[in-house]
This record gives structure tokens, sequence and C-alpha cells, in this order.
């Protein structure tokens, strides 16, 4: 890359082609939590049998609230009790580092 891009400049390239790659994971990781409003929860409720998959799919009317409360309310409140409710970052962090890193090897890259 650096025989073709000015210097300097291939490593601004390199940085922001890996933040859009880690963009289009955390986003595609997000999508896939099984909660009804994103699509994980419309394939659970649909591999789920009758009996869990009803009440599962009850809760999409209520989904973005769920959402918005696991993302934004209970990590504040959590922080000024001292106690760490980060439930997206517990749910996505495994999963994002690993398909990062399967695209790094994949790809030949150290990350």
């Amino acid at each position: 890359m650096a025989a073709i891009l000015p210097t300097g400049f291939d490593v601004w390239v390199k940085d922001n082609l890996f933040r859009s790659v880690l963009i289009n994971v955390v986003l595609a990781v997000f999508n896939m939590l099984p909660l009804p409003p994103l699509d994980g929860g419309r394939m659970a409720v649909g591999v789920l049998p009758r009996r869990l998959a009803l009440p599962l799919a009850r809760l999409e009317r209520w989904g973005l609230f769920i959402i918005v409360g696991a993302l934004l309310i209970l990590p504040t409140v959590g922080r000024q009790v001292g106690l760490d409710l980060d439930i997206f970052g517990w749910l996505m962090e495994t999963p994002v580092e690993l398909i990062i890193d399967a695209i790094a090897l994949m790809a030949g890259l150290d990350v």
C-alpha cells in the first residue's frame, strides 16, 4: 500500500479500513441479538418451540424500550451504584473479537 499512497497516508487508510470493518461487525452482532425487533429476535421466534416463541414474539412491542433501557439506562444506573450493568458489552465483546480475529486471519493480517 505504501507504493500507491503518499507517505504517512497509508497508516490513515489502514486505520480507517479497520474501523469500517469493526463498525460493520458490531452492527451485525448487535442485529443478531435475540430480541424481537432485531433480526436475531425474529430468527429466535422462528426456531423456538411455539410455547417459547409466542411470549418472545409478544415482546416486539416493547423491544425498542428494552434495548434503550439496556443500552443507556442500565449502565448509567450501574455506574451510580458502583455495578457493571453493561449488558450489551457482555453480550457483544466476545463475538465481535472472534469475528474480527477470523477476518484478520483470513486476510493474513495481525490485529
